[in-house]
C-alpha cells in the first residue's frame, strides 16, 4: 500500500485492496474515503469488500466518487465537509491518488496560499500545478489570497499559551525553520519565571527579578493574538478565542499550562495573604512568605503538599526547608515546632534523593505527616483541617493550629482543555508520553504542565520537551511521522538550606538521568555547586537559552528507525 500523507490528518493512496485494510487500521486510521466509482475499470477490486472490510476493523467508510478529470465544486465541498467531520486520520484514495489530493487542494484555497497547497501536494509526489487557475479563481472570489476562514486567521503552527513551554517551543521551531508562520495566543501581559519564586519566599530573589513584559519574551517573527482560547475545534483544525475569532492551524502545539485551584481548599482563597497564611505559588504572596518566615519566632508553622500532579513535586518541601534554615541560623528554630504535610505516601517520589532530605527532616526537626491532605483553613482562627490516612488505613479527620501556613494548592488542567476533545479522562491533553503527540488529533502536540505524561512538571523538563516537539512538528508539517522521543526527563533543584542543593534529574520510572558528571554534581547529595547552578546560572539559561531556542544539554533524542510514514 503506497501511503502518502499531505497533512497530520490527511493521507491519499493509489487504489487499495481489501487486503491493505488490516494494514490501515494498523498505522492508525480511523476513516478510509473512496473517491474511485465502483467499475471504473477492470482491474478494479469490489468497493463492497472493502467497505465490509472496514466495518470488520471497526473504521469508518465513506464514498465519495468523482469522475476523473471532472471534478466540481459541490464536489470540493463535500470532501471538505468529510475532513471536516470525519474521525481522523483519514485514508482516501483513488485509481492513481490524483483526485483525493486534487480534492484537498482546492478544499484549501480558503486557508492556505497557492504556494504552500503546491507544495505539500508535491511533497507527496503529485504535482497539481494544472490546478493552479481554479485555486486562483477561488481565492480571487472570495477578496484575499489566502482567504481567512470564517472570521479567523489561519497559520502553520499555532501556540495555546505564552509561559515556559510555549515560548520555548516557538524558540526551537524558529531555530529549525526560521520563515515558519508561527502564532501565540496569551492573553497575560507579563511572564512570569516561576521557579524563582520560591527563592523569592526564601529572601533570594527579589521578586522584579522574575518578571519581563510579555513582549520582551514574545519572538518578534511571531504573532501574538493578547486574547484566551474558548475551545477548540480539533475536527475542524481551528480555535475560537473568547472575542469567538477563530484562527485555523496547520499543526496545534498546547502549552496552557495548569490552573491552580484555590477554591479547592475551603477557606484557603479568603485567608491567603493574612492571618500568617501564604503561598509561593502566588506571585503576589511569595514576598509574604519571606515576611513571615522573618517575623516567625516561635509556635507552629504548617507546610502542606497536595495530591499529585502539581508544578514542581519539590517546591513545597523547599519553602519549609529555607524557613528552617533561617530560623536555625537565627536561633529560633528550636522554639518552632515544624510541620510537613503532605497527601503523597512518602515525601519524595524518586526513592534515591529521599535519604539525603530526611537527614534534613530530621536536622529541622521536621514532624512528617504523610498521607495527609489539607481541606479547610479558617484564617481568623489560624485553624487549618486535615484529612489523613492512619496506620489502619482509616481516613480521619486532623485539626491543627498553625501562626504560619504555606500552603500548596491543588491543581487541575485549565478547563478549556479539560472540557475539549483533546483532553482525556482527567482533563490533561491526551498525548503520547515519547512523541508527545496527541493520540486522536495527528496534528496536535502538548508540552509541559498541559500533557498527561507522567513526568515531573518543571521548568527543566519543557527544557527537554520544547526541542522534542518542534523536531516533530516539522516532520509533521512535511508528512511524516514523528521520531524524536522523550525520556520523561524533569529536574528538582531541591533547596535543603541557603548555600545547597540537592538536585534531583529523573526521568520516567524514576530513572536517574544526570546532566552533569557526578564529579562535578552529585545530586544525591546536597551541594555548594547546585546552589550556584540554581541561583546564578539557571535564570539566565532560562532567558537566554531556552527562550531562544538554544538548547545546550537538551538535544533531542532522535529514533536511530523512524516510525512509518503514512
Amino acid at each position: 500500500m503506497d501511503v502518502r500523507k499531505l497533512t497530520p490528518s490527511l493521507s491519499v493512496a493509489p487504489q487499495i485492496s481489501v487486503d491493505d485494510i488490516a494494514l490501515a487500521k494498523s498505522l492508525g486510521f480511523k476513516t478510509v474515503i473512496c473517491n474511485r466509482p465502483n467499475g471504473e475499470s477492470d482491474d478494479q477490486p469490489e468497493l463492497s469488500d472493502i467497505a465490509t472490510a472496514c466495518e470488520h476493523h471497526d473504521m469508518t467508510y465513506v464514498y465519495q466518487p468523482v469522475i476523473s478529470g471532472n471534478i466540481t465544486d459541490d464536489d470540493v465541498d463535500r470532501f471538505s465537509e468529510f475532513l471536516d467531520n470525519a474521525e481522523g486520520p483519514i485514508l482516501a484514495f483513488c485509481r492513481t491518488g490524483t483526485r483525493c489530493s486534487s480534492l484537498w487542494a482546492m478544499s484549501q484555497a480558503n486557508t492556505h496560499s497557492l504556494n504552500d497547497i503546491l507544495a505539500t501536494a508535491q511533497s507527496a509526489g503529485y504535482d497539481l500545478s494544472g490546478l493552479t487557475p481554479r485555486i486562483q479563481a477561488k481565492q480571487a472570489d472570495q477578496g484575499s489570497s489566502p482567504v481567512k476562514k470564517l472570521n479567523g486567521h489561519h497559520h502553520d503552527v499555532l501556540i495555546v499559551g505564552g509561559g515556559a513551554a510555549g515560548q520555548a517551543a516557538a524558540a526551537s521551531l524558529f531555530k529549525r525553520q526560521p520563515d515558519l508562520d508561527i502564532a501565540i495566543i496569551e492573553p497575560r501581559d507579563e511572564h512570569h519565571y516561576q521557579p524563582g519564586w520560591t527563592m523569592v519566599g526564601g529572601g533570594v530573589f527579589d521578586l522584579k527579578q522574575t518578571i519581563r513584559p510579555m513582549s520582551d519574551v514574545m519572538p518578534s517573527k511571531a504573532r501574538w493574538y493578547q486574547a484566551a482560547v474558548e475551545r477548540f475545534e480539533p475536527d475542524h483544525h481551528r480555535v475560537v478565542l473568547d472575542d469567538s475569532e477563530s484562527i485555523s492551524y496547520r499543526i496545534l502545539i498546547v502549552a496552557a499550562g495548569l490552573t491552580l485551584n484555590w477554591e479547592g481548599i475551603k477557606g484557603l482563597k479568603e485567608s491567603l495573604g493574612r492571618f500568617g497564611v501564604t503561598s509561593n505559588y502566588h506571585k503576589d504572596l511569595s514576598p509574604y512568605t519571606w515576611e513571615l518566615v522573618q517575623s516567625t519566632q516561635s509556635g507552629k508553622a504548617l507546610f502542606t503538599q497536595p495530591p499529585m500532579p502539581i508544578k514542581c513535586a519539590g517546591a513545597p518541601q523547599k519553602a519549609m526547608y529555607l524557613a528552617c534554615d533561617h530560623w536555625q541560623r537565627q536561633g529560633v528554630l528550636s522554639n518552632i515546632d515544624v510541620d510537613f504535610c503532605t497527601s503523597t505516601p512518602g515525601l519524595f517520589g524518586v526513592a534515591d534523593y529521599v535519604p539525603a532530605l530526611m537527614e534534613y527532616i530530621t536536622s529541622y526537626g521536621i514532624n512528617l505527616n504523610v498521607q495527609t491532605t489539607l481541606t479547610e483553613v479558617d484564617g481568623n482562627a489560624k485553624c487549618a483541617l486535615f484529612k489523613q490516612i492512619n496506620a489502619e488505613g482509616e481516613t480521619v479527620n486532623v485539626e491543627k493550629s498553625f501562626d504560619m501556613l504555606h500552603v500548596t494548592p491543588p491543581q487541575t488542567a485549565p478547563l478549556f482543555i479539560a472540557k475539549s476533545p483533546l483532553a482525556d479522562a482527567s482533563g490533561w491533553v491526551d498525548i503520547s508520553a515519547e512523541t508527545l503527540q496527541h493520540v486522536r488529533y495527528k496534528d496536535v502536540f502538548a508540552l509541559g504542565d498541559a500533557g498527561n505524561t507522567p513526568n515531573a512538571k518543571t521548568a527543566a523538563a519543557v527544557r527537554k520537551q520544547a526541542p522534542i516537539v518542534a523536531e516533530n512538528v516539522i516532520r509533521a508539517l512535511k508528512g511524516k511521522a514523528p521520531h524524536a522521543l522523550y525520556d520523561g526527563y524533569g529536574s528538582c533543584p531541591l533547596t535543603v538550606e541557603r548555600g545547597k542543593i540537592v538536585l534531583a534529574e529523573f526521568g520516567y520510572g524514576g530513572k536517574i538521568l544526570p546532566s552533569l558528571p557526578t564529579w562535578l554534581i552529585d545530586g544525591k547529595r546536597p551541594t555548594k555547586a547546585a546552589w550556584l547552578l540554581k541561583e546564578k546560572f539557571m535564570p539566565w539559561l532560562y532567558f537566554n537559552a531556552m527562550l531562544k531556542g538554544r538548547e545546550w544539554l537538551a538535544s533531542p533524542n532522535v529514533s536511530s528507525k523512524d516510525a512509518t510514514d503514512y
